[in-house]
């Protein structure tokens, strides 16, 4: 099985999770990609590599919720059925979330690719995650609902969109647990979920 994981904000395709994501699955292959911190650039990034490499699950945490769940219209390169996507406590409101979307210099928490420390948040990357915001649930059919799976930590202090989420994806449930994800709710919620859709 191929699937694809989108880390959440100032993370990258070498966290902890996409670690025990491939410790945890060691017969299925995991595409992590560093996610660019431009939401305008980001979002076609992320279509184009689905595009290239049609995964049969795609995995997004937090703001890879929030983008995974854009990811409509792919079919597995290996079953040639639709993609399956599970958004573990999106963050589809981004651009409210002060807390963590601020102006100014911010640190990466993950090493990345092209070796980068640091990233800037300007006033137009947040204007820009507003305006995708705006538009990510428009137009979704009925086999984009019934391909995209929401779970959400009871527990999320950071990010609660349940409420939000559920009123376009009917599929969506809570587990015990925050906002970052853990080997426990990986073991217990997140792969025995993958191995009910797939």
């Amino acid at each position: 099985m191929k699937i694809i994981y989108f880390h959440g904000f100032a993370s990258s395709g070498a966290s902890g999770t996409v670690q025990l994501l491939r410790k945890l699955m060691p017969d299925d292959e995991v595409i992590a990609p560093d996610i660019p911190v431009e939401p305008l650039e980001a979002l076609p990034y992320l279509k184009e590599l689905c595009q290239q490499e049609q995964p049969d699950i795609i995995i997004g945490t937090s703001m890879g919720g929030m983008y995974a769940h854009q990811m409509r219209g792919f079919h597995s390169g290996i079953t040639g059925k639709s993609t399956k996507v599970i958004c573990v406590n999106p963050a589809v409101n981004m651009s409210t979330m002060s807390h963590v979307l601020k102006t100014g210099e911010h640190k990466f928490l993950n090493g990345r690719k092209d070796s980068q420390k640091t990233f800037r948040i300007t006033k137009d990357i947040i204007q820009h995650h507003n305006q995708i915001e705006r538009q990510q649930f428009k137009n979704l059919t009925d086999e984009d609902k019934a391909n995209v799976w929401g779970l959400f930590g009871i527990y999320d202090k950071t990010c609660n969109t349940y409420g939000a989420f559920s009123k376009h994806y009917p599929q969506c449930s809570r587990f015990e647990g925050e906002h970052q994800l853990n080997e426990k709710v990986l073991k217990k919620v997140v792969i025995p979920l993958i191995k009910e859709i797939s």
